[in-house]
């Protein structure tokens, strides 16, 4: 499985959940999306910065982007980039052996 790291944002309509309820257990929600699809959530942190959350799951991709969809439309949630871990030195193996057979226009 692989491993997705899914930050976002509150919109108004969640900041104002929080206002009414302080004391609101947002990995229990984020635990509930991730069982919903069959996804494992490993952590749920707030967030200081560009973004308000981030959550650290495994599974598939197709099971992140239904995370993302529905939480989004649900109006409590936006602006969620997904992203998945990879092994950068087998990224680079890969673009090794395009740059010796990729040839550029006009070369």
């Amino acid at each position: 499985m692989a491993k997705f790291y899914m930050m976002g944002n509150y919109t108004t309509q969640g900041f104002q959940g929080f206002v009414k309820d302080p004391n609101s257990d947002r990995s229990k929600a984020a635990q509930a999306a991730a069982d919903a699809v069959g996804a494992k959530m490993l952590s749920y942190t707030g967030l200081r910065g560009t973004y308000d959350f981030c959550v650290i799951a495994e599974g598939t991709f197709e099971q992140a982007a239904g995370i993302k969809m529905a939480t989004e439309a649900s109006g409590a949630l936006c602006n969620i980039t997904i992203c998945e871990e990879i092994n950068i030195n087998n990224a680079a193996g890969n673009a090794a052996k395009v740059a010796n057979a990729y040839k550029g226009p006009g070369k």
